[in-house]
């Protein structure tokens, strides 16, 4: 199974990184079952996140045609409405995207190829397209998951709603070839579900002990009655 996870400007590092090192360690753990990469929409380049202004180099572009999972992680930056002013502090040292809002950052990607390879990707009955706390936004302001179940971090339900999408309150949503986590650090959690699925409960178990991160919450999933209300 390969794993490609999306960089674009202004992403989310620990939206990238926890799912890259749990996948990773599943590959290890599983004799080389699992391989994953860092893409973008544009091919091989620094890509600079939203947080102090660190980059991670994706290694090639984004490939809709190969097989496996697609990973889609959100945005890094200030928390606020679109129209706000950000606060411009006497002395205060600029840090590029850091000072933009996240709704901008995710809304900046659809000027970009990205909308385009995602549409391909999901349309490939081949990938697993999966998604970290406001990667799911990026998908919906794309016009690709309305109508899906999917979840993202809680100050965003409501946008996510917005868009059409059924938003479910919950740490990781599986809505078959759609797979998505909640806030920043349910990517680990992503990850792990994501090796129990797709490798098995045993790799995902020693990665689990490995990293000494428990997932918490049900993976709300189709199945099953539908609860009443309380």
């Amino acid at each position: 199974m390969h794993v490609q996870i999306v960089l674009f400007d202004g992403f989310d590092p620990l939206d990238v990184i926890a799912p890259y090192e749990v996948l990773h360690a599943g590959g290890s753990a599983s004799g080389g079952a699992v391989t994953v990469e860092l893409v973008s929409a544009e091919g091989p380049r620094e890509v600079v996140s939203g947080t102090g202004g660190l980059a991670l180099r994706a290694t090639s572009a984004l490939d809709p045609d190969r097989p496996g999972l697609v990973l889609v992680p959100g945005a890094s930056g200030r928390v606020g409405e679109p129209g706000e002013t950000p606060d411009q502090d006497a002395g205060a040292e600029s840090h590029g995207q850091q000072d933009e809002f996240i709704p901008v950052l995710l809304g900046r990607t659809l000027t970009t190829e990205l909308p385009r390879l995602l549409k391909a990707a999901i349309d490939n009955p081949r990938i697993t397209m999966t998604a970290v706390c406001g990667g799911s936004l990026v998908l919906a302001m794309a016009g690709l998951i309305e109508g899906r179940n999917a979840t993202t971090h809680h100050m965003g339900m409501d946008m996510l709603d917005a868009t059409g999408v059924h938003a479910v309150r919950a740490r990781v949503v599986d809505d078959g070839d759609l797979v998505t986590g909640a806030g920043v650090t349910s990517g680990l959690d992503l990850g792990l579900y994501l090796l129990e699925r797709e490798v098995g409960p045993r790799i995902a178990h020693a990665v689990e002990e490995l990293f000494a991160h428990e997932r918490r919450g049900t993976v709300w999933r189709t199945h099953g009655p539908v609860p009443t209300a309380f």
